[in-house]
């Protein structure tokens, strides 16, 4: 009731000022008119009569001047005439204007003086009068002056009668459009807001929703957005529950984002957990005039923004998109998900040689190459290595920033780009527990001497608490490396590295997604074939069999060893030839580095020659989407696959074998995963392939698209249930657990390794 009583006399108020504002604009406006026709009027008399008073004062007769001035007295609106001669003296005056013009005015003054008519308006004895003065010549002399009065008060009165007449014509015409207006803004406010009601009480009661949805209308646009946050996250909150009671029901301790909330909050006792990586989860850039948020489709992103978003904290990252700046405060804090705010994104703005130098130069032309051995020889500068010592400074100081009111915080530091953060935190925080997550491979010690710096970079990672990678055989090649290149005691029983009395713990973490909600709809065989038909539809291709592969155009990822297996494949089996289609969505990277211009380049000549080689009018065996690449992109082409191809030569973990996992909650499609990435030391029920062997991925590839049903489901069954019990929140729990156990100024010797769950 208060609402719609506001809402009216809002109304009320906008259309009184409206009222009075545009009647005074008439009534100014009218008053203008008639003053003009006034003057018009008056200035036509005058001219009519100049003459003739002319001749009456050439002829000086003051009778007939009388006799004159009477009969103008007559006309409608005229107050009277003064005629004055040279010295200012009345020579003849109606009897009807006061006795103040027998004195000569001030107005036949100027007149004379000007030698031109002179005319005003003016309050005497409480009336208004309308004044023309005009000098009477004769042989080119000023002879006198006469003076013709109107009485203007009909002109005020006319403005007021105006006036109110205007008022209460528009107060009507407003009162019926304001009531017309009201009318129908409540009419459509009351459907919206009742239908609006009525989809809110089903979401409620959890009854089914069909056909009730959120006002569409652009008015509505805000709160439409909102409530269809609200509704996902209470759909989200009750399937968590009901997970959570079939959980507890089945005697089963699965982990879940509000478990890992729930775990964290208790192991950090209300503490922030500070996560800091090179790749920002959210970054916003210019789109001509708009600015979008993109999410970069990246390993590390998916699985650290599943953590944040269930814990919560401060995700410190640099920010490389050309519209950062503009979305962030000035100390380059935002709140995301922007449509769920769960944690803060704070950007460090990096220089564009310091990104050059630090980021392409020695992170992705030096220590990314000399991890992964995939033949590239890495290249080291020290104008790189300097610029890598900088950034990595400039982080720490941010860092520390943000640490300055916490007591024994918590960092976890995510991959190669910060191997001297930790040390540099340490010596400024000796009390923060610092994790060094390396999501990429460790190589021997002989390939890691190469680096001119490997010592500084090893006494950079050792300031760390805990340092983790994926596989054990990662943390074996770390501590020999350390054995063989620094001064410390490597303790070989505990995984841990002594070096000037501080101690690192070495541990194995495979890192996993979080498992999305299996769906009806998705669950069912059916769902595959609606899925491929919309994907082929969108492709315009015809094909009976659809493999995928998703990466990053990267060397490492063996993209071009995979299009030449597909190519042997097709030679040796000619009946998939206009029957299997292989899509590979590859997304751009590092494009301002040689070695990946050139790998692009290659694999673009090699699809272009297979393509060549086999496809028809409404075939072609390889489709190549070069392009950044969404997850919501990417999920259709996951279920409609019947093979997902992973073929990387040297990989930490790579989740996009098990994002396809994931995504297959019919348990259809068939894995092929190189042996070389930390996923197949856990995903066996894949096909594992040595992927420089092409025909023996040649063969993976016949064998998964002939393989039946019953083995595909056993096969996928196996790999979900170790997706599930080994999932994101999971691996964060145990990382996060054995950072807490460990004492930032003590040694690990006596603790023994801990995995949650």
């Amino acid at each position: 009731m208060k609402m719609t009583l506001r809402l009216m006399l809002s109304f009320v108020a906008v259309a009184a000022i409206t009222v009075v504002v545009c009647t005074a604009l008439q009534a100014r406006e009218e008053y203008a008119r008639l003053e003009r026709d006034l003057k018009r009027q008056a200035r036509m008399l005058g001219d009519s009569l100049q003459p003739s008073i002319e001749q009456l004062m050439a002829a000086q007769s003051p009778t007939d001047l009388r006799a004159f001035v009477q009969r103008i007295e007559d006309q409608e609106h005229i107050a009277g005439v003064a005629i004055y001669g040279r010295d200012g003296q009345p020579l003849a005056m109606t009897e009807r204007l006061p006795d103040a013009f027998r004195t000569l005015p001030a107005l036949a003054r100027d007149a004379v003086s000007a030698n031109r008519v002179q005319e005003t308006f003016r309050v005497d004895d409480h009336r208004r009068w309308y004044l023309q003065a005009r000098p009477i010549q004769r042989e080119n002399a000023v002879e006198g002056v006469w003076l013709l009065a109107y009485d203007a008060s009909h002109v005020t009165a006319q403005r007021i009668t105006m006036w109110l007449w205007e008022f209460l014509r528009l107060l009507l015409q407003v009162f019926f459009i304001t009531s017309a207006v009201l009318l129908i803004l409540w009419w459509s406010f009351s459907r919206s807001v009742s239908k609006t009601a009525e989809w809110i009480r089903r979401l409620r009661t959890a009854e089914p929703s069909d056909g009730f949805t959120p006002p569409t209308e652009r008015l509505f646009a805000p709160l439409t957005r909102e409530l269809t946050h609200m509704a996902k996250s209470l759909h989200a909150a009750r399937s968590a529950a009901e997970e959570e009671a079939r959980l507890r029901n089945a005697g089963e301790s699965r982990w879940t984002p509000e478990r890992l909330k729930e775990h964290v909050r208790t192991t950090l006792k209300g503490r922030p957990l500070i996560v800091v990586s090179n790749r920002e989860p959210y970054m916003h850039v210019r789109v001509g005039r708009d600015v979008q948020c993109v999410v970069p489709a990246a390993g590390l992103v998916t699985a650290m923004e599943s953590v944040l978003r269930a814990c919560g904290g401060t995700w410190i990252a640099h920010g490389s998109g050309n519209a950062d700046r503009e979305t962030a405060d000035a100390a380059g804090k935002l709140k995301v998900p922007p449509e769920s705010p769960r944690y803060t994104l704070r950007r460090v703005w990096l220089e564009p040689a310091e990104e050059r130098g630090y980021y392409y130069g020695f992170a992705n032309e030096g220590l990314w190459p000399l991890c992964h051995i995939a033949h590239t020889r890495p290249i080291f500068r020290v104008e790189d290595w300097m610029h890598y010592a900088r950034v990595n400074a400039k982080f720490a100081d941010v860092i520390v920033e943000e640490l300055a009111q916490t007591d024994q915080p918590c960092v976890l530091i995510q991959d190669y780009h910060f191997a001297l953060l930790p040390r540099l935190i340490k010596a400024r925080r000796p009390d923060a527990k610092i994790a060094l997550f390396w999501h990429i491979p460790w190589p021997n010690p002989e390939a890691f001497s190469i680096c001119p710096w490997g010592k500084e970079l090893l006494h950079g990672m050792l300031g760390a608490d805990l340092l983790g990678f994926h596989i054990q055989f990662h943390c074996n090649n770390f501590l020999d490396t350390v054995d063989r290149m620094l001064e410390s005691r490597v303790d070989w029983e505990r995984f841990a590295v002594t070096r000037a009395e501080h101690t690192t713990s070495v541990k194995p973490f495979p890192i996993s997604i979080a498992e999305p909600e299996a769906s009806p709809a998705t669950a069912s065989g059916a769902s595959q074939a609606v899925a491929k038909a919309e994907v082929l539809k969108a492709l315009n291709l015809q094909t009976h069999w659809l493999g995928v592969g998703v990466d990053r155009l990267d060397y490492t990822k063996g993209l071009v060893e995979r299009v030449l297996a597909i190519e042997r494949f097709l030679d040796r089996y000619p009946s998939f030839q206009g029957r299997f289609t292989y899509v590979e969505l590859g997304a751009p990277s590092r494009t301002s580095i040689a070695r990946y211009q050139e790998l692009t380049t290659a694999l673009e000549a090699h699809i272009e020659r297979i393509n060549q080689r086999f496809q028809t009018r409404t075939w072609k065996p390889i489709v190549f989407l070069k392009k950044q690449h969404s997850h919501q992109e990417i999920a259709p082409f996951y279920r409609a696959a019947d093979v997902c191809v992973v073929t990387s030569l040297h990989d930490g973990m790579n989740l996009v074998a098990k994002e396809f996992v994931a995504a297959r909650a019919d348990q259809r499609g068939v894995l092929i995963l190189s042996q070389f990435t930390g996923a197949s030391r856990e995903l066996h029920d894949a096909l594992i392939i040595n992927p420089y062997d092409i025909d023996q991925v040649a063969e993976a590839l016949h064998y998964a698209l002939t393989m039946d049903t019953h083995e595909q489901k056993t096969r996928m069954g196996h790999m979900r249930a170790h997706l599930q019990e080994y999932n994101v929140y999971r691996w964060a729990a145990n990382l996060v657990t054995e950072l807490t156990r460990l004492r930032p100024d003590s040694t690990t010797s006596s603790q023994v390794p801990l995995q949650v769950g």
